[in-house]
């Protein structure tokens, strides 16, 4: 056993307390929502004007998909028209390129 216990008198300071109130962020991100939904279909709309209605999905499912991404970071409104840009280039290029395969297996098949 321990013969040499020493006993520390302990003091207890008055309780302190505090209320935290943190600020709601929901405001703030409501209105950079509400401006993100706007960039996105001004954007989409002005591809969708210029496009054929054969890429109509092709163009949404690239702004969705591209809001996404954008939506994920610190700056959405800043990321979003570049990442929409490549995106809508991809989808592009992809509905081209189907278009020609769906066209030489016509070609082939008759």
């Amino acid at each position: 056993m321990n013969k040499n216990k020493t006993f520390v008198p302990t003091e207890f300071g008055p309780e302190t307390r505090f209320e935290l109130r943190p600020a709601p962020a929901a405001p703030f991100r409501a209105t950079q929502e509400t401006e993100f939904e706007r960039l996105k279909n001004r954007l989409l709309a002005e591809q969708l004007f210029d496009a054929t209605p054969a890429l109509n999905a092709p163009l949404r499912r690239a702004a969705n998909d591209a809001a996404a991404l954008a939506w994920a970071t610190v700056f959405p409104l800043l990321v979003f028209p570049v990442l929409f840009e490549e995106k809508t280039d991809a989808a592009v290029r992809q509905a081209e390129r189907q278009a020609r395969i769906y066209a030489n297996s016509q070609l082939v098949a008759a």
